[in-house]
């Protein structure tokens, strides 16, 4: 099956749509690539890279044939109504942004030529698509990109110093949407040096940021802005109130804010207001990262750098382009994951059971299939009743309700201590061999009670009493503590070990109390082993 990659056409746009190595995985599972001559130039992929890799070079319109089109920016609509898209031969698939809500007619235009056609900013934000979200593959490098456009405009550093010649204070940073790219910025600036401050109306990303070293900032007002998909939703007007109060505080405060507020499908809500722009100390720096989507500052002029009362509002909406060799990696390496979700080369195909993929499908061979049908919610589970008889309360008593009982949550399988007859059996067998040990010990002469049988009854008491005691101890302990319980039980066997060494000692002959005690040294052995495996591994997960 061809697989073509085309050379993106959109001023601005630096990157293109996979790199060598990507190309040389898709190669090597079955596909036959054609790319377009010079594609990858800007990116800093030559030709004879991708040539290396196993893929043919090919003009534009080789490539826009292909059974398969990949790229990253829209296709271009012409104001007559063509696409760029009208090169592909009818049937073919597309896989590409699309951004579908946006953009109707040119969904319109591609069903004419009766496409596939999937976008990439539809795949969901779901665990077993993250390898898949390009969105969020970009909005990270956008994140970090714009902390360096910030450093670039702002005329001091980013980290504090003390110097001979005075001293100088960080920067104090404020990010707006603690999302992918937020967390990013977050990231980068804290890695520079700054204090970093970051507003989200998602209360659940508050231990994301104090994880970055970032400070969290709240509102009083509480309001739940988690919305579908990861993203946020609209809030209230007295939320949005008590938000602008909080930063024109903070306007006066901070050096550097990095907005990245976006609601998906609608343009990117004003939350930097004019007022607040000029709050800021000349000298300060705003970052736009909604430039696209017409900005968060009141300010922002996409693609451009504007200054205001001495304030500078940097309103790219090409931040990931500007890093096109990375960013030219990681999408065609989302690109290859979601491809290899649909069977590959060899059985390629639309599961519209899919949940990674069927959100992605916007047309299937011209028929518009987005937005993708909601999935019916499962119904939700049936109160428990209570079944106990109805007290009689003579005359006054009021008719029988069934009181209903939310049901318990579950945390993993339950329990089970040991019953109540094993732990009386157990407790039966001490008894009667401590019974039996004074007996021999105290109250008779007989040759049973020779002092090899005394050390024999001594030690089988203190066995059924230790397995006793053992059994109780273990079988309490919740089962996510049994791992650490295993790598604490070192010193414990190391006195086994120990006590099986002095218990091996014999004259040459091997009795069975010789042999008892070489199988405990043999099985406490095993278990300080693999105690400090499990100890290793378990301190390994917090090592950096």
């Amino acid at each position: 099956m061809k697989l073509g990659i085309v050379k993106e056409i959109r001023a601005e746009e630096r990157r293109v749509a996979a790199s060598p190595q990507v190309v040389g995985k898709w190669v090597k599972g079955g596909w036959d690539v054609l790319i377009e001559r010079g594609a990858g130039d800007i990116a800093s992929y030559p030709d004879a890279q991708y040539e290396a890799a196993g893929a043919q070079l090919v003009d534009r319109g080789t490539a826009w044939s292909a059974d398969i089109v990949v790229k990253l920016r829209p296709p271009m609509l012409d104001d007559d109504g063509t696409s760029e898209a009208d090169q592909m031969r009818e049937g073919a698939t597309l896989v590409s942004y699309i951004f579908p809500a946006e953009n109707p007619a040119l969904v319109e235009r591609l069903a004419t030529k009766k496409l596939t056609v999937l976008a990439m900013d539809q795949v969901p934000r779901i665990s077993r698509a993250q390898k898949m979200d390009a969105l969020s593959s970009m909005a990270n490098i956008a994140g970090y990109r714009a902390v360096i456009e910030a450093a670039n405009h702002y005329g001091s550093f980013f980290t504090g110093q003390i110097t001979a010649a005075g001293k100088v204070r960080p920067a104090k940073v404020l990010i707006i949407g603690a999302g992918v790219a937020g967390l990013a910025a977050l990231g980068a600036a804290r890695g520079l040096g700054a204090i970093v401050r970051a507003f989200d109306v998602r209360a659940a990303v508050e231990d994301q940021v104090k994880s970055l070293g970032g400070e969290f900032l709240t509102v009083t007002i509480r309001e739940s802005g988690d919305g579908a998909g990861g993203y946020a939703k609209e809030m209230s007007k007295e939320f949005l109130d008590a938000e602008y109060a909080l930063f024109r505080a903070q306007a006066k405060d901070v050096d550097i804010v990095i907005t990245t507020a976006l609601i998906p499908g609608k343009p990117a809500p004003k939350l930097w207001f004019t007022d607040m722009v000029e709050l800021m100390k000349p000298g300060s720096v705003i970052v736009d990262l909604a430039a696209e989507k017409g900005g968060n500052c009141e300010l922002t002029k996409p693609g451009a750098v504007v200054v205001h009362k001495g304030v500078t509002i940097i309103g790219y909406p090409d931040l990931a382009s500007r890093m096109p060799h990375v960013a030219s990696d990681l999408y065609g390496t989302n690109l290859l994951h979601f491809l290899d979700e649909m069977g590959g080369a060899a059985g390629h195909k639309i599961d519209h059971d899919n949940d990674a993929v069927r959100p992605a499908l916007v047309l299937e061979r011209g028929e518009k299939k987005w937005p993708p049908p909601k999935k019916a919610e499962p119904p939700p589970p049936k109160p428990a009743a209570d079944t106990a008889p109805p007290v009689d309360a003579g005359p006054f008593r009021s008719p029988p309700t069934a009181a209903v009982h939310p049901p318990a949550k579950s945390h993993g399988p339950a329990v089970r201590p040991p019953s109540r007859t094993v732990g009386m059996v157990m407790a039966g067998i001490g008894l009667l061999a401590a019974i039996a040990f004074l007996y021999l010990r105290y109250g008779t002469a007989d040759a049973l009670a020779s002092e090899s049988t005394r050390a024999l009854l001594q030690h089988t008491t203190v066995f059924v009493m230790a397995v006793f005691v053992g059994m109780q101890v273990v079988w309490n302990v919740a089962p996510a503590l049994h791992t650490p319980l295993m790598s604490v039980t070192n010193a414990i066997s190391g006195i086994i070990v120990v006590g099986g060494l002095l218990g091996a000692r014999s004259d040459g002959a091997l009795y069975g109390s010789t042999m008892v005690a070489i199988a405990a040294t043999l099985f406490a052995t095993i278990n300080i082993a693999g105690g400090f495996l499990v100890t290793r591994r378990m301190l390994a997960m917090f090592r950096k």
